[in-house]
């Protein structure tokens, strides 16, 4: 089980609270959310590691992913304006590794609803 920690405001709009779910549902590995709120032709473009172009592709990378579990997510920050989000935390993996992310967000609309770009800065600390 994946034990969340998260900034009281990073839910204060609902492009943040969209961002804030997207996040823990990646960390949970709940495919079904994260493929739903993607656009077919999402790029993600993962600094100095990958850059993944289509939904296709995105969702071999989360299987690939499934087996790295998550122990703690914390998120720090989430920023939203326009088409553009933000989210920065850290990661604690089952197998001892802690990991601080940043990632950023194109969504598809203004109402954000689903995403056409995200682009992931993750180092190991």
């Amino acid at each position: 089980m994946t034990k969340i920690i998260s900034s009281l405001n990073c839910g204060n709009s609902p492009k943040m609270t969209f961002l804030k779910e997207f996040n823990i549902a990646f960390a949970k590995g709940d495919m079904k959310f994260l493929i739903e709120r993607i656009t077919d032709d999402i790029v993600w473009d993962i600094i100095g590691d990958d850059k993944i172009e289509g939904k296709e592709r995105f969702i071999g990378i989360l299987e690939k992913m499934k087996s790295q579990e998550v122990v703690e997510l914390i998120i720090d920050q989430i920023l939203s304006h326009g088409k553009e989000g933000a989210v920065n935390g850290i990661m604690k993996m089952k197998n001892g590794k802690t990991y601080a992310f940043s990632e950023f967000y194109v969504f598809q609309n203004a109402r954000g609803e689903k995403i056409k770009s995200l682009t992931t800065y993750c180092i190991e600390v």
